[in-house]
């Protein structure tokens, strides 16, 4: 199709809205390890699982073989309040950068929440309500998932408790008042609520939390509170076959002009919004289809896929999730106090880490200092701010771009923009007053975390 023809932003109509997500494990030769009991070193099972999890989420996070899963009417009818999303050309940006590239980006932050995150959250509370729950419990880092649950709970009248790591509690006061205006019950972790968040603080006097720590404080109260279970917005398989809607909207706007890319570009920090955005296009590189480059963008503060170990490891930094095999830290590791509140999680999805470890996909990290500064060119451009998270994935696709100018390649390049950055102003306060560092830890500060990972015969972390 002509270069002319191609609008500025691509909408799918809504009868066109998908009516089932894609589960990429079904296509995936190597299947990702399963969740182990930290007791008996055994996979997971159901029963046991659903002691901590929704019953239907437990059976979406144990099928490796349903390529396809139905999306309950329910669900798409509260998803047709912000979906489809728009599939934008960044036409200013490559103006901007010299670059014959060709750039598109999927744009998730027009909710409320201001996220991606919106579109497991409403699945998670429409199952909990379906199984008669009261209420659940789960962690945020920046925010952005705890807002999002305390909006699907309301919709659905459920009960919310978030523990909301302590330094992002701190810097984005707004976005906790977002969560309590919908109803939700926000705690900074670690915290002197539980046993665990104790215990934490008692070992890390003066700690600025990690999502790790929130982890484990809410999984105890889920455990020790009847009626209630524990949700997660990233990192487990249900979350990324949730947000492989992000995917199939992706690839279904593309293909309706004939676009196909050649690099797909997603931050990273337990996988959710990478996962989801990647599926489809992941599915049709495992079945021989066709090829992509895949490109995850971490913080270099928290560098779990390029620097990270792939064993099993908690889940938390209490110890008390199953264990998961996947590119790791380690749970005990506390990053640093840095802007990137959602990419600051120890590991990684376990689906992305082997499909990095089978080198399916690639990983890069990058400082915020430099983030921030792509951030700002996009604003400036594109007039969407964007968040630090999303930021990660915008600085990567600038770069694959500004390699093209000097190669002449006109390659497209599709990256997701996860959120908007009205809640980080104090992140850029501090960049624009040339107060943000740019801190990189060294082997030193890995070796803890690394310490910390359990051994047992089959878990190597050499």
């Amino acid at each position: 199709m002509s270069e002319n023809k191609i609008p500025y932003k691509i909408y799918l109509e809504e009868q066109e809205m998908p009516k089932q997500w894609y589960n990429v494990r079904a296509d995936m030769k190597n299947k990702p390890a399963p969740l182990l009991n930290p007791a008996t070193l055994q996979p997971m099972t159901a029963a046991e699982l659903e002691g901590v999890f929704c019953r239907e989420l437990v059976e979406q996070e144990l099928d490796n073989d349903h390529r396809y899963i139905d999306i309950p009417e329910e669900i798409q009818e509260y998803y047709k309040m912000y979906r489809p999303s728009p599939l934008m050309r960044a036409y200013r940006l490559e103006k901007h950068l010299g670059t014959p590239a060709k750039i598109y980006y999927k744009f998730e932050g027009n909710n409320t929440s201001g996220s991606h995150k919106l579109n497991s959250a409403i699945a998670q509370a429409y199952y909990a309500k379906t199984q008669g729950l009261k209420g659940v419990t789960t962690e945020t880092g920046a925010g952005q998932w705890g807002t999002a649950l305390s909006m699907a709970c309301s919709y659905f009248g459920l009960d919310c408790k978030v523990f909301m790591v302590k330094v992002s509690y701190e810097q984005k006061p707004f976005r906790r008042e977002v969560m309590r205006t919908y109803g939700a019950n926000v705690t900074p972790s670690p915290s002197t609520t539980t046993k665990v968040g104790r215990k934490i603080l008692e070992d890390h006097p003066g700690t600025s939390g990690s999502l790790g720590c929130a982890i484990s404080e809410a999984v105890e109260v889920a455990l020790g509170s009847e009626g209630y279970r524990y949700v997660l917005g990233s990192v487990l398989s249900q979350v990324l076959l949730h947000q492989s809607i992000i995917g199939v909207e992706t690839k279904a706007a593309l293909d309706k002009y004939g676009i196909v890319p050649d690099v797909i570009i997603g931050c990273a920090g337990g996988g959710s919004n990478l996962g989801g955005l990647i599926s489809p296009f992941m599915g049709e590189k495992l079945r021989g289809e066709r090829d992509y480059r895949f490109i995850a963008v971490e913080p270099a503060s928290c560098p779990s896929l390029t620097r990270g170990k792939y064993v099993y490891d908690f889940c938390d930094t209490g110890m008390v999730c199953p264990l998961a095999k996947m590119y790791t830290l380690g749970s005990g590791f506390i990053p640093s106090p840095n802007h990137a509140g959602g990419l600051r999680y120890h590991g990684m999805s376990s689906i992305l880490s082997q499909l990095y470890h089978d080198g399916l996909m690639e990983a890069v990290s990058v400082g915020q200092t430099e983030v921030f500064q792509a951030a700002e060119e996009f604003a400036r451009t594109e007039g969407i701010l964007p968040a630090p998270e999303s930021s990660h994935a915008i600085r990567a696709a600038m770069d694959e771009a500004l390699r093209c100018k000097e190669t002449g390649e006109e390659k497209t390049i599709v990256f997701g923009l996860t959120g908007t950055g009205y809640f980080d102003m104090v992140a850029y306060e501090k960049f624009h007053d040339n107060k943000m560092t740019d801190y990189v830890p060294t082997e030193e500060d890995l070796k803890p975390g690394f310490a910390g990972i359990p051994r047992f015969p089959g878990n190597p972390i050499a």
